[in-house]
């Protein structure tokens, strides 16, 4: 199916009144019996489903982090290789370190960063072992129950200073996803690979916007981006929240995590200061649930109540489509890939109120 500016409906009904769900977003399953490393305080447990968030700032040792920090290194290093093959840049700053080689690889061909935001191709181990990392599952336990599946959406998060097309607008996280997943509990562990604050581009939210289990009605796309966005008239008047007295700064120092519920507002800042900013969001849900994800791809089992030795089947889950028959990149993909522009299904749940060059090239 094509999709052209102005003959296009997209195929998603919105309801005439928000479906609701409160109980999903605000009740707790039943808690565990054991006792186990990483699991939530009761304090932080009751703060996450009263105010649809929480900040552990110690989960994480800077010594497990680091095989993350360089995987995305290499990433990074992946992605210079490719643009100085492809003609695209001259130098690739093989001297810059992870927290400004991809500012300097993103001046010579603007758009670098939104590249590597894309790219999704290999999963790197060190991101698979922190997203089933026995502590995380531990904490993620005591919000969805026993059963544990990883969501199909992650992400590798790159910040880079005062780039307006990084700077994520209020959305809840619903929001991309189809309303079949409504009432999905789908937690995110946001992670930080340095420490975040206001100046850097840290998180915020909006306390207590969770609580009518309503996914307010969002637009698309805001302003030269790709993402969706809520008003602050829809959430006052949908989802009940008052904007000098919910919002929440939240910085977050290496090491540390933030659980997000799917349900509540959230944005990033822009980046006011000289290093880029690296983060991880990494979701999961009871895979006896609908996902809402667009795509074929499914759940990957992470821990199962039936098999306490379970481990995560990552094979079908890391399918490479970049890949042709004979395991080397397609060359049309690949270009493909260089385009820095970014588009999904989710542009089309929403009306499309402001279009740029990300709504531009939206084929199907």
């Amino acid at each position: 199916m094509s999709c052209t500016e102005g003959n296009y409906q997209p195929p998603i009904k919105k309801p005439t009144q928000p479906v609701s769900y409160p109980e999903v977003y605000r009740n707790p399953p039943p808690q565990p019996r054991d006792k186990k490393p990483g699991q939530l305080s009761k304090a932080q447990l009751d703060q996450f489903f009263r105010d649809g968030y929480v900040v552990v700032p110690d989960f994480f040792l800077p010594e497990e982090l680091q095989p993350v920090r360089d995987a995305v290194a290499e990433r990074v290093d992946h992605l210079a290789e490719t643009l100085y093959r492809a003609g695209k840049i001259t130098d690739k700053h093989e001297k810059a370190g992870l927290f400004q080689r991809l500012t300097l690889l993103d001046k010579e061909f603007p758009g670098a960063a939104i590249v590597l935001v894309k790219s999704r191709r290999n999963m790197p181990k060190a991101f698979r072992d922190l997203w089933s990392h026995e502590r995380l599952l531990n904490a993620v336990e005591q919000l969805i129950g026993p059963d544990i599946a990883g969501h199909q959406v992650w992400n590798l998060r790159t910040k880079t200073p005062a780039n307006e097309a990084l700077t994520v607008p209020w959305h809840q996280d619903n929001a991309y996803l189809l309303p079949e997943c409504l009432g999905t509990l789908q937690p995110t562990a946001w992670i930080p690979l340095l420490d975040t604050t206001e100046r850097n581009g840290c998180m915020q939210v909006l306390k207590g916007g969770h609580r009518r289990g309503v996914t307010a009605t969002h637009t698309c796309c805001a302003g030269g981006t790709w993402y969706v966005e809520v008003s602050q008239e829809e959430m006052e008047q949908t989802l009940g929240c008052d904007m000098e007295k919910d919002l929440v700064t939240c910085e977050v120092p290496y090491g540390g995590v933030l659980f997000l519920n799917n349900c509540v507002p959230h944005r990033s800042l822009q980046n006011y200061s000289d290093e880029i900013r690296w983060s991880l969001d990494l979701r999961w849900q009871d895979p006896s649930k609908p996902s809402g994800f667009w795509g074929e791809r499914g759940l990957v089992l992470m821990r199962t109540a039936e098999d306490p030795g379970y481990r995560p089947r990552w094979e079908e889950f890391l399918q490479d489509e970049r890949l042709d028959e004979d395991g080397q990149e397609n060359s049309v993909q690949l270009e493909e890939d260089l385009e820095p522009t970014i588009q999904g299904p989710w542009m089309l749940r929403w009306e499309l109120v402001h279009h740029n060059r990300h709504t531009r090239a939206l084929k199907s």
